[in-house]
C-alpha cells in the first residue's frame, strides 16, 4: 500500500512518502533505476523503455505480458527522488526562449515616465542567496559567470550595506530599466540582521545608497548621514522579492514566519507588490541538480514550495524556484532560462506598482477615497 505522510520505506524515507510492499516482492526490473509505484490492488513494475510488463496477480503469480497499457502511477521514483508524470508548471527550455527573455528584460522600461528604472529590493535571511541571484543574473548578460555582487559564506552574511546594481544588457550595451537592491540579511532571532524598522525606511526611499546597517543604530532622520527626507517616486522600492533557501525551509526559526507576515502586511500597506524566489533548489533535489529542466517535475521541490508559501504567508503563484551559479565557470542555457524567468516574473509585479501610481490613477484613487 502506498501511503503519503508516513516516514519509512523498509527503513528508508523518501521526501515524506513511504511504500509498504506486499508480502512477496520482486526486484525492480528496469535497467535504468526507474521504479514505478501504484496504489492499485495489482502492483506493476514497468521499465522506462519498451512495452513488456511484469504483473503480480491476486495469487502472487508473476506473468509476462507484451500488451501495452496506459500508465497508472501519478509519480515515480528517480534515484530516490519523486518525479511527477507531468510538470506542475510549463517551461520552454530552449536557446530561443533564453534570447526572448533577454530581449524582454533589456528593453523593459517602467510605464511611469518619471521613473527611469524599477527598483527591486531583495529581502531574506542571511545566506539565502540574494547576492548570488544578482551575480547570476548579471552573469547571463555578461556571457560568463561573474560575481559582481560580493558573495560570501559567513554565518553573519557578507552584505552589510544598501547596494544598488544596474542590470546591464549584453556587453557594451546600456543598462536596462531594472535595478536590483541588495542589503543586509533579515533578522531571524530579533537580535541581529536587518530590522523591520530599517526595511520599511528602505522601501519608502529614505535610506541613502551605501548606508551601512547596524541593529544598534536604526536609521533615523537625525542620525543617518544622507537620510532622504522627501524621497521621490524614483527613490522608492517598486517591488520586493523575498529570497528563501529551499534547503533550510524546515529549519528556519518559527518566529521568522511571523516576521515575514508582519513585514508583508506593512509593505502591502505601502502599495508595493511582493514575490518570492526559492533558491538552492538543486540542494534539495538530486535530479534537479543534474538537470535543472526537471525542476517543475520534482515532487520534492513542489512540496518545498508549499512550505515556503506557508513560511511567507503567500500563494505559491508568487513564488518561483531558481538555481544560482556557484561553483560553475560556464553558463548553462537551462539555468539561464530559469533565472531570466524569475526576473521577468519580478518585472511583471514591479510594473503593477507603476500602473497603480501613474498620475491619472493616483488622482482617480484620491477622488474615490473622498
Amino acid at each position: 500500500m502506498f501511503t503519503p505522510g508516513k516516514e519509512k520505506l523498509s527503513g528508508i524515507s523518501f521526501g515524506g512518502f513511504s511504500f509498504e510492499p506486499p508480502a512477496s516482492t520482486t526486484k525492480p526490473l528496469s535497467s535504468n533505476g526507474l521504479t514505478t509505484l501504484t496504489a492499485a490492488p495489482t502492483t506493476s513494475v514497468q521499465p522506462a523503455f519498451g512495452t513488456t510488463t511484469l504483473t503480480r496477480d491476486d495469487n502472487s503469480k508473476v506473468t509476462n505480458s507484451s500488451e501495452t497499457r496506459e500508465p497508472k502511477p501519478q509519480f515515480t521514483f528517480l534515484g530516490g527522488q519523486l518525479k511527477l508524470e507531468s510538470p506542475w508548471r510549463n517551461m520552454d527550455w530552449t536557446e530561443e526562449r533564453r534570447t526572448s527573455l533577454m530581449e524582454t528584460i533589456t528593453s523593459y522600461r517602467p510605464s511611469c515616465g518619471e521613473v527611469p528604472q524599477a527598483r527591486v529590493l531583495l529581502l531574506g535571511p542571511v545566506s539565502s542567496g540574494k547576492s548570488s541571484f544578482i551575480s547570476s543574473v548579471q552573469s547571463v548578460f555578461n556571457g560568463r559567470v561573474t560575481n559582481r555582487a560580493m558573495v560570501g559564506s559567513f554565518s553573519s552574511g557578507f552584505t552589510k550595506k544598501l547596494q544598488s546594481f544596474n542590470i546591464r544588457g549584453k556587453k557594451g550595451e546600456d543598462h536596462t530599466g531594472l535595478v536590483l537592491c541588495d542589503t543586509m540579511g533579515m533578522s531571524e532571532d530579533g537580535m541581529t540582521g536587518l530590522t523591520l524598522h530599517d526595511i520599511l525606511l528602505v522601501v519608502k526611499g529614505h535610506v541613502p545608497e551605501g548606508h551601512k546597517f547596524s541593529p544598534d543604530q536604526p536609521v533615523s532622520a537625525s542620525e543617518t548621514v544622507g537620510y532622504v527626507k522627501r524621497p521621490s517616486l524614483k527613490d522608492k522600492v517598486h517591488c520586493v522579492a523575498f529570497v528563501v533557501d529551499a534547503s533550510k525551509i524546515t529549519t528556519y526559526p518559527k518566529g521568522l514566519s511571523t516576521t515575514f507576515k508582519q513585514l508583508r502586511k506593512h509593505i502591502s500597506d505601502l502599495g508595493v507588490h511582493q514575490v518570492a524566489l526559492l533558491s538552492h533548489v538543486d540542494q534539495v533535489c538530486l535530479q534537479t541538480a543534474k538537470d535543472v529542466t526537471g525542476v517543475y517535475e520534482s515532487r520534492t521541490i513542489q512540496d518545498v514550495m508549499g512550505k515556503a508559501a506557508a513560511l511567507l504567508g503567500m500563494s505559491t503563484s508568487y513564488i518561483v524556484p531558481v538555481k544560482n551559479y556557484s561553483s560553475e565557470l560556464d553558463l548553462d542555457v537551462n539555468t539561464d532560462v530559469l533565472l531570466l524567468s524569475a526576473v521577468d516574473h519580478i518585472l511583471q509585479y514591479a510594473d503593477l506598482y507603476f500602473q497603480d501610481n501613474a498620475p491619472q490613477n493616483k488622482e482617480l484613487k484620491t477622488v474615490l477615497e473622498l
